[in-house]
């Protein structure tokens, strides 16, 4: 019987949770992997070099959509994939976003709130995950994170095109709207976290009474 339903879960095109060699697996690892070659391209201080790294930067943004697609088309969803597909994600924003402030293309105290932020929703996730309360992610820190993906490629190109096309003001006016929205979900994420806490504090102190009576 054992046999039959692996045979029957293999036919289904059902993928074991610990898999790791995937498609959506595949995405995501070369996603972590163009986070280097981005920096190094940013790092030669020549404009084709920061086109180069523009577009590199877009297909890995891409692929943030597409591993979680296939991921749920082909039944494929892992435990690494859920592990990683969101280290990728902070690791591509972040570093750029440090090496954007090392260009001096963005200001030191935006990076610092911006990765300060994401440190913070890590910890309360941590810690959410300890006491056993679940927050989904709110729409805020999703459009956050699509703010960031399109407004980065503009402070990369950081040229003014075509005489009348303003690039780095553009990205820096995105950032800000993602800085808006960053501090917004994170204020929403902390008072979620505490109500929810509470609320399963004050039931369990419930069930003790109960169960003491």
């Amino acid at each position: 019987m054992n046999t039959e339903a692996k045979k029957s879960n293999v036919s289904a095109g059902e993928i074991d949770a610990l898999t790791i060699d995937t498609m959506p697996n595949r995405l995501t690892f070369a996603r972590m992997v163009s986070v280097p070659l981005v920096v190094f391209l940013l790092a030669q201080h020549e404009f084709h070099y920061d086109i180069f790294a523009t577009l590199v930067f877009i297909v890995a943004a891409i692929t943030d959509y597409y591993d979680g697609y296939l991921a749920r088309q082909m039944k494929s969803v892992t435990i690494y994939g859920k592990l990683l597909d969101p280290l990728a994600d902070k690791f591509l924003i972040v570093v750029v976003l440090i090496q954007l402030q090392a260009l001096e293309r963005i200001a030191p105290w935006l990076v610092m709130i911006l990765i300060c932020r994401e440190m913070t929703i890590s910890s309360l996730r941590a810690l959410a995950s300890a006491e056993g309360v679940i927050i989904a992610a709110g729409k805020g820190g999703k459009l956050k994170a699509a703010i960031q993906m399109v407004s980065l490629p503009f402070l990369m190109v950081n040229q003014t095109l075509f005489g009348f096309f303003p690039t780095h003001t553009i990205g820096m006016v995105l950032i800000y709207v993602s800085l808006f929205f960053s501090l917004s979900s994170l204020l929403t994420y902390m008072i979620d976290f505490f109500c929810q806490l509470h609320k399963k504090r004050k039931a369990r102190r419930a069930e003790r009474k109960k169960e003491q009576s």
